[in-house]
């Protein structure tokens, strides 16, 4: 489980084929080299991949994960390089503060970015959601965007807008972003499970 506040910007530094459908990535990070263990979940652009190694390479920190192939299908993943940047978060522990919305790492879609406004020290982008997962995507409720939880502007057919503050530009990825750029996309975990309550009361 996660919150969408980012505590770090990874670097993918190799990807290779590693058994049937997987892909290995090697990320570079800079967490505490003893606090990354086997069997830990990290959120990476929003994905939660399971930590499978660690080490240190030219005088850089780095763990490994594994991609399958629904993974590679259904988020970014399948699109990373060497030398890509990506937002990381280690998972929510006891006690720690809360300071997104509820994050589980399951990636929904794809959201494309079709507008983006810079305006005095932030951005407002404009953005494409797949048609069956704009319905979970309300106006002032939460989203999960690589990652990154942020409040929902407005709602227009299946599209909708979401201002990136100064801080969440500097310390994330989403400063660099373009139109045309696809995001991982996790809509609201509560807007699902009322959704699948009102589906079933039908």
């Amino acid at each position: 489980m996660f919150t969408g506040i980012v505590t770090d910007v990874g670097e993918v530094l190799s990807v290779r084929r590693h058994g049937d459908g997987l892909h290995r990535l090697k990320i570079a990070y800079d967490y505490q080299r003893a606090s990354i263990s086997d069997g830990a979940s990290i959120a990476c652009s929003g994905v939660c991949l399971t930590v499978v190694g660690a080490g240190d390479e030219d005088g850089r920190t780095w763990f490994a994960v594994d991609a399958a192939a629904e993974t590679l299908r259904l988020t970014t993943v399948g699109r990373w390089r060497r030398g890509a940047k990506i937002n990381l978060e280690r998972a929510l522990a006891a006690g720690d503060e809360l300071g997104g919305h509820i994050v589980a790492g399951h990636v929904d879609g794809l959201a494309v970015v079709t507008a983006r406004k810079d305006l005095t020290d932030m951005a407002s982008l404009t953005l494409q959601a797949p048609h069956e997962l704009v319905r979970f995507v309300a106006r002032k409720g939460s989203v999960a965007l690589d990652g990154v939880s942020l409040t929902v502007n407005d709602v227009a057919g299946d599209t909708f807008s979401v201002l990136i503050i100064p801080h969440t530009l500097k310390v994330t990825t989403l400063g660099a972003l373009a139109v045309g750029d696809p995001l991982n996309l996790e809509v609201d975990l509560l807007a699902r499970y009322v959704a699948r309550i009102l589906e079933t009361q039908r």
